[in-house]
Formats: C-alpha cells, structure tokens, sequence
C-alpha cells in the first residue's frame, strides 16, 4: 500500500515483471534459433501430399510470423504471471475465509456435544444471526471496487476517502441489526419452530449483539487490505480470533474454570469476544499500512460524494449476497419446520457447504482485487485474464470438493455428532451438497469478476431469479407437497445456484468482451 500502482509489493512486482521478460525472450530466441536450423528429410508415405521443401538454414522468419509467435509466447507469459499472482492473493484469502468459518464450525461440533436441542438452536441462530448481518456486510464490501480501483489508479485521495465513510457507515449499519436480535421469539413462533429450539436461539442471538459493530469494522479493515493486495494481517487476526472461539467455547458452554454452563448462549458470548479479538489484531498488524489510508482531510464527514458512490455499488452488492445468505436462511426454517432432528442434520450439511464454499468466496475476493486494480489502470486485457484465470481456479477446487461430499459422507457427519439419528439425516443431505459445489463455486467467483467491475446491478437481479424465483420455491414444493422431506429442500437449493451460476457466467462474459471504466466520486 505504500505505493498505490503496485499489486502485492515493489520486490515482489519487480521479481514477477523481471521473470515475465527473461522468460518472453528466452522464448522468442529459442524459437527463432530452432526454426534457423536445418530440418531432416523423413521418409514420406505412399499416397501421402509432397512435402514443401524445407526452409533453408539462413532464411529467417516473416516478419508476420515472428510477431505472431512473439505474441503468442508474451500472452503465455502474461497468463502465467496471472495464475501465480491470483494464487498468491488468493490462497491467504481463503486462508481468512475458511478461518472465518472455522468459528462456526468449532461452535456446531461443540453444541452437538452439548446436546442436539442445543445444536439445532445454535445452528438457527447462527443462520439467522448471520442472515442479520449479511445486508450491511455486502453493502461495505463496496470497498472491493472503489479501493481496488482508486489503488490501480493511484488515486490515494479517493482511496482515503472511500475508506473513511465505509467505516462510518459500517457503525450506523450496527444499530439496526442489533435492534432486530434483540428479541427473534415472536418470529420464531410465527415460522412454527419448535419451542425449545425458539428459546435457545433467541438467547443466542442477544448474546451475539456485542460483537456486531466488529463484525462490520472487521469487514471493511479486511476488504480495504485485501483490494490493495495486503492480506497476511487478516489472516494473524482470523487465526488469533479462533484461538480465542476455541478457548472461550470450551469454558461457557460446558462451565469450565468456574464458569457456569451457558450452553448455546455461552457459544454466542464466544462468538462476540472473537470478533473484537480479530479486530484489535487486524488493526495492530495492519497500522503502517492503514496509515497510507487515512489521510487528513479536515472537513471529511461533510463531505457526501463517497457516501453517494458507496451506496450505489455497495446496496446492489448487499441485495445480491443478502439473497443468496437468506436463500438458505430460508431453507433453515423451512427444514426447522420438519422437526428437531431433521434441522440438526440440516445444519451439518449446510456447515460443511459453508465450509468448502469459503474457498471460492475467497477467489472471488481475490478475483474483485485482481479485476479492480487492472480496470483503475485501464489495462482490459489484464482484467479479462484475472476474470479467467479465477473462474478456472473456482470451478477446479469445487470439482475436488464435491468428490470428498460423495464419497465421505458417512465420515463428515460422525465428525459433528454421535448422534445416530442426526448422522442418517447427515448422510442423506451430503451427497446432494455435493452436487451443487461447481455451480456454487462458478457463481461465487463470477460474482467477484463482477464485483471488481463494480458491475453490481445486474447480478443483483440475476441472484434474484436463481435463488428466490427457482432455488426456494423448488425447495419448499420438494420438501412438503413432494414429501422428500430435507433432502427435497437440498434438491432445490441445488436447482437455484446451478441457474444463478449460468446466468452470472454469461454476464461475465458479455462484460470482459467490452471496456469497462473506473468508478469516480461525483463531484
């Protein structure tokens, strides 16, 4: 972040640069010295077409076809440069995102040792919990874009303030959802969930509100890092965070160290104290870059031009990831309504897509990154290769997930739970998650390429007609009119992310086929 019109950073850009020209005229000489050779005379097949007569040693290549070849040797340069950058960005950003889930994984095993009533409320809170959040969440991911964009363009200005009013509003958007987790049992009664279940997850849910405005900040910290290609302190506070879930889980659910037994809301109060945790690190780790960030502009919060342009990439952005977290908020409910044991089996699947799914969420980070720093220098082709390079990657990580989904389900589940009915339910739903992986995975990623284009409307509209016009309503018909019960509610969320993968495939490319223009500030 030192300097805004590098990627990752000086050496390393330079090392790249330098290897990508060493190698393109290693390339070039190579080919030129091998076609100044004289060629051997094989024998020729009866019937087969005369041969042309080889080119004489001295006789050098068309000036068309040096360019040629010479082009084509840079553009596989250039697209190797582009796999070994993307993988460098992307692989610390997964890192953060499956440490990010890792939380609620460690919080299900541990309730489903606790009891399986505790498990399916903690589980529904969590959903809805999260579903709470998720609005605010996308809306500040509007950083992905605008920083990434102003970073490429070296626009240290509108750098500083996009990210200055993403914070403020990351504390305004913290009122709302902790007002609306307050109390979730009138809701809750009214979604016919279970009462046990209703009581548990309302107490989970009060007790996640103190950890919601670092939840927010975290994201912008985070997103802001991660657009200028700076993400190993995320990644030290992810890993500090989940020292401090794992340890505080043990201690307030199960009543260790004279601490009562809580239960599902100690697992909540675990959850808040790990976020301001990963906040706190994030900010210490990342200080000297977070300074280039901030610079002191008096009158900044009078000022609304990157409030307006926040707003206008970022509300799509939370329409977008909001139906997609409440697609399966909704199939939680809908399941919930099944019965108690069918929820917990629900849950274990739902927890084991959120897991492998952090892994092209991450690439799409990588992804929003990669495509925003090229469009805010104006460089298309290097945005069309960061778009390819990272549904390529998406689609191969997801191909090896769903494989583990199908073959190990029996496994997956006993890891979350002994209990024997909660496993057969497990079992039935992973195969199915298993199918919906490369779809899931493709309509993540394309989502980042778009993201990174502030290309945030029209996806938006697409999510729509995936998940809540084909995805749910599939469900809830398979669920209860067809009787297939939760693995019917799976076969329609299955349905949703293969459409929303197409149609979002087919955005991306109509859009990398033209130029696309970096967003600016209204005056």
């Amino acid at each position: 972040m030192a300097n805004p019109s590098a990627v990752v950073s000086k050496g390393a850009g330079a090392e790249a640069h330098a290897g990508a020209r060493a190698a393109n005229a290693a390339m070039t000489a190579l080919t030129r010295t091998l076609h100044a050779l004289p060629r051997p005379a094989p024998g020729r097949a009866p019937g087969s077409a005369p041969e042309r007569p080889p080119r004489s040693p001295g006789r050098p290549l068309s000036c068309a076809t040096a360019r040629r070849r010479d082009a084509m040797g840079f553009e596989r340069a250039a697209l190797g440069e582009e796999i070994r950058a993307m993988v460098r960005l992307a692989a610390p950003v997964v890192a953060v995102q499956l440490g990010l889930v890792a939380m609620g994984v460690v919080d299900t095993m541990m309730l489903g040792r606790y009891s399986a009533a505790a498990l399916a409320a903690g589980g529904l809170g969590n959903s809805i919990g999260f579903g709470l959040l998720v609005f605010p969440m996308g809306l500040l991911m509007a950083v992905d874009p605008l920083i990434a964009q102003a970073y490429g363009a070296g626009d240290r200005s509108a750098l500083s303030r996009r990210f200055r009013r993403a914070l403020a509003l990351a504390a305004v958007l913290a009122v709302p959802v902790s007002l609306a987790m307050w109390d979730a049992r009138p809701l809750l009664r009214r979604l016919g969930q279970d009462p046990a279940v209703i009581a548990g997850c309302s107490d989970y849910l009060r007790a996640l509100i103190p950890g919601n405005a670092a939840f927010l900040w975290f994201v912008v910290v985070r997103q802001s890092l991660q657009a200028t290609g700076r993400v190993r302190p995320a990644l030290t506070a992810v890993l500090s965070g989940n020292a401090v879930n794992v340890l505080a889980n043990w201690v307030l659910i199960f009543g260790r160290l004279g601490f009562p037994a809580l239960g599902v809301t100690g697992s909540a109060a675990a959850t808040a104290l790990s976020r301001w945790v990963s906040l706190v690190v994030l900010i210490a780790d990342a200080r000297r870059p977070l300074a280039a960030f901030w610079d002191r502009t008096p009158a900044w919060l009078r000022r609304w031009s990157s409030y307006r342009t926040i707003l206008a990439v970022g509300i799509p952005i939370g329409i977008h990831v909001t139906l997609e977290v409440w697609m399966f908020t909704g199939a939680t409910l809908i399941v919930g309504m099944v019965g108690p044991i069918a929820l917990a089996g629900h849950q274990i699947a739902l927890n084991m897509a959120a897991l492998t799914f952090m892994v092209p969420w991450g690439i799409s980070g990588a992804a929003a990154a990669r495509v925003g720093q090229a469009i805010g220098r104006g460089d298309m082709a290097a945005a069309r290769r960061a778009a390819a390079v990272a549904m390529g990657l998406g689609t191969a990580v997801m191909t090896v997930s769903a494989a583990a989904f199908l073959s190990f389900p029996l496994g997956l589940a006993r890891a979350y739970t002994p209990d024997a009915e909660v496993i057969r339910v497990a079992v039935g739903l992973l195969p199915i998650a298993g199918l919906f992986q490369v779809a899931d995975g493709l309509q993540a990623v394309a989502g980042g390429v778009l993201r990174g284009a502030a290309d945030t409307r029209i996806p938006a509209v697409l999510a729509l007609l995936g998940y809540w016009l084909v995805g749910l309503p599939a469900g809830y018909y398979l669920t209860f009119p067809a009787g297939m019960g939760a693995r019917g509610m799976w076969v329609g969320l299955s349905l949703g992310l293969g459409s929303a993968a197409i149609l979002l495939t087919l955005r991306v490319i109509a859009r990398m086929r033209g130029t696309i223009a970096p967003v600016t500030d209204p005056a």
